[in-house]
């Protein structure tokens, strides 16, 4: 990824804390970015009476959420929402089915279309960062109704995530003890992300900061455990290396053997991946509440891609030189639902090489995890509902803020969703967990694919109104390529997650409508919107790309950073800065 602004002070010196879109490399304002055309399409006015309650608002008209956000704290929300239990247990099921070369294979293929979602997100967000970015482009880009079902789609999805999460907690618990009733700890979950969340944003991006930090030390000490084991640092002194590649063996087969049996694994692989490996939608979601984004937003999506990168890639390497495809106590712990990160391959491996403490320790950090990530869903689900209540496409009492800058309404609505882990009072755990991943699988895709298809219009409007890309805050490389790669790829893998129902002998009405549910409802949303309000498809050259500009120029121009209370935090900034 590269930037090709050049950063101009208020004076017009050179100035690294601010970006100004309208200075250009030489220095020289640009008009046509401050001027719109006659023609734009001019989106709806702002709500009146709605006040920029202090300097700290988000300056963008009816958004009264405070820009607190630093750049660690974005990095590691959009780290934090990512990394959960599949990285660490259910990538297990993965191996089983493909092999180790195939979940490789699958985990770097897959990452490859995230970093074509992350530099068609990272442009359009770099140029206006407000509150849910991608949501409100798609319907301003786009079409209207677009934006309504997009909204709505990743709505939904995020807060879906958040009773599998609390599911998840709750599964990890149990690995300890029973004696905790399921009840009581959905209750303490629950009351913890609403304290959280319902605190000023600064401190929720602390609490996020530190519970994701340590979800990086984790995968990053599982690597570290790997790269020993395999060289003999083991109680059994077994350098095994990469042994379990060639016995069983690289590959495995699914429901077929030979060639068609090896494919369905990888494709099994590819759809894990599809669902564990995340990111750009998460960074983008913090843009309204970040301080001095246009600086600190590229090098958020940067940071971000890569190391995500970094540990999925090795981490699917890792757990297929650790334990054979065909482990028998992994395969059991799957198939038993057994609690907490006892189906873990890396768990598997240390029981296998007769490591002690280590799995407990495994245990307690896939709990953090657990917990982190349905933390990051509260926060991007209630601000996905405060996008849409300022595009004026849900009630407009989720623009709500209390004084701290916090929409407390969409906030309790996310929490009240929640409610549906109880679910697994009177049904077995590992059952509802499923039922959650399949939901939000398609769900993720299909936002993924929204936003290429925006940036594609973006990308038009600023063609056919003889904008320069490279005046932008941030230019991304291969673009519109990337785009067009992605929107294909994620395209396709919607349809492809529930495929096995279709397998003879595989047919399960649950199944084939939680896996396929979501890609019915969002053309259902998008026509009925469409119908209700007569939305039509913007042409190119009337896109408005002017709106809330002003605003995001304005507190650009007139950015003072924070210091840093202490030297700690200073090291912090400086680390993720």
């Amino acid at each position: 990824m590269s930037s090709s602004a050049v950063d101009h002070g208020v004076d017009g010196a050179r100035d690294p804390s601010v970006s100004s879109l309208r200075s250009g490399k030489d220095g020289a304002p640009l008009a046509k970015y401050s001027t719109p055309p006659d023609n734009i399409e001019k989106g709806p006015p702002p709500e009146k009476g709605t006040p920029i309650t202090s300097r700290e608002s988000s300056f963008v008209s009816g958004d009264q959420t405070h820009r607190k956000l630093k750049s660690r704290h974005i990095q590691l929300i959009g780290i934090g929402g990512t990394i959960g239990t599949a990285l660490y247990v259910q990538i297990g099921k993965g191996l089983m089915n493909g092999g180790p070369a195939s979940l490789f294979m699958a985990f770097t293929i897959w990452c490859t279309f995230i970093l074509a979602v992350t530099l068609s997100m990272a442009e359009m967000v770099t140029y206006l960062p407000i509150s849910s970015p991608f949501i409100r482009f798609a319907g301003r880009y786009v079409d209207d109704a677009m934006g309504f079902a997009a909204g709505w789609n990743f709505f939904v999805f995020e807060a879906a995530m958040v009773p599998f999460e609390i599911t998840a907690c709750n599964v990890i618990i149990h690995y300890w003890t029973d004696v905790i009733p399921t009840a009581a700890m959905i209750v303490i979950i629950i009351g913890l992300y609403g304290l959280i969340n319902l605190l000023a944003v600064k401190w929720y991006g602390e609490a996020e900061f530190w519970s994701a930090l340590g979800k990086m030390l984790l995968i990053v000490g599982l690597l570290i455990f790997t790269f020993v084991v395999m060289l003999g640092g083991n109680p059994l002194h077994d350098r095994f290396g990469f042994r379990y590649w060639n016995d069983p063996g690289a590959f495995a087969t699914l429901y077929h053997e030979g060639p068609l049996g090896r494919w369905l694994g990888f494709l099994q692989c590819l759809i894990l991946a599809s669902f564990t490996i995340a990111g750009p939608d998460y960074v983008s979601m913090a843009a309204g509440e970040a301080e001095n984004p246009r600086v600190i937003m590229p090098r958020a999506f940067n940071a971000v891609f890569y190391r995500l990168t970094t540990f999925f890639v090795l981490g699917s390497l890792a757990v297929g030189i650790l334990v054979p495809y065909n482990d028998e106590e992994m395969r059991s712990a799957f198939s038993a639902g057994k609690p907490g990160a006892a189906a873990s391959p890396y768990v598997v491996a240390m029981n296998r090489l007769q490591i002690r403490v280590l799995p407990d320790i495994v245990n307690a950090m896939v709990l953090t995890a657990a917990f982190s990530a349905g933390n990051s869903y509260v926060y991007c689900a209630s601000r996905s509902l405060f996008g849409l209540a300022l595009e004026g496409k849900a009630p407009r009492i989720f623009t709500r803020c209390n004084r701290l800058g916090v929409p407390y309404y969409a906030v309790l609505l996310v929490l009240a969703i929640a409610l549906l882990s109880f679910l697994q009072v009177s049904n077995n755990a590992a059952v509802v967990l499923q039922w959650f991943v399949n939901l939000v699988t398609a769900s993720q895709l299909i936002n993924f694919s929204v936003i290429c298809v925006t940036y594609l219009r973006w990308y038009s409007a600023l063609r056919a109104q003889g904008l320069s890309r490279d005046d932008l805050p941030y230019k991304a490389m291969f673009q519109p390529y990337a785009a067009w790669y992605g929107l294909i790829g994620c395209f396709i893998m919607t349809f492809v997650g529930g495929y096995t129902v279709f397998l003879p002998g595989n047919w399960d009405i649950p199944t084939f409508l939680f896996s396929y549910t979501m890609i019915g409802i969002c053309p259902l949303l998008f026509l009925g919107y469409k119908l209700v309000h007569r939305t039509h498809f913007r042409k190119a050259a009337t896109i408005d790309l002017y709106e809330n500009l002003d605003e995001i120029e304005e507190y650009q121009r007139t950015f003072v950073p924070t210091k840093s209370t202490n030297a700690f935090e200073r090291l912090l900034d400086w680390i993720f800065g």
